[in-house]
């Protein structure tokens, strides 16, 4: 059984799974990184979650996704193990998530003067780099795996039986 979505619908659930594992976890990086965990408010985070959330799914399935996949099969076109595959995949996708998500970043950051005496490029650069070190591990090694497990145990089990019964 394959661990990868084989249509739209099965690419949608997975996509929606991985983002809101991603954008949990990041936005409680962030909010720590930025010193405002511990002072946020429970509806703050919220509000800051589902926007983030709408973002990067609106990002994933619209400009990230689509052109992640096509530089994923462009380099090294040949046929590999599924493995590799995911493996690029994920490092286009992370790549791609964490360069447009920081420019989310750098706006919430200067909306909450958190840009103030420094040039927009640095502080960009800045987000990018901390986002990427922080989303690479956490997708390859964490989110990755857990997303794949249940999407394979939940949903993909769900569409064989669905096709089964037809």
């Amino acid at each position: 059984m394959r661990a990868l979505p084989a249509a739209k619908r099965e690419g949608l659930f997975f996509g929606t799974m991985m983002c809101f594992g991603m954008v949990l976890v990041m936005t409680f990086y962030n909010m720590w990184l930025n010193g405002v965990l511990t002072t946020v408010t429970f509806m703050e985070l919220l509000l800051s979650f589902a926007a983030g959330f709408v973002i990067a799914l609106s990002l994933d399935l619209f400009v990230v996704g689509p052109l992640a996949r096509k530089a994923a099969s462009k380099v090294f076109p040949t046929k590999t193990k599924k493995i590799h595959m995911v493996l690029k995949m994920s490092a286009f996708m992370v790549f791609g998530m964490a360069a447009t998500m920081s420019v989310y970043g750098l706006i919430t950051a200067h909306l909450h003067g958190g840009t103030a005496g420094v040039s927009w490029l640095s502080a960009y650069l800045s987000i990018f780099l901390k986002n990427f070190i922080a989303a690479f591990p956490l997708q390859w090694l964490i989110m990755g795996p857990i997303v794949r497990y249940l999407f394979v145990k939940f949903i993909k089990e769900d569409t064989l039986s669905a096709l089964e019964a037809e």
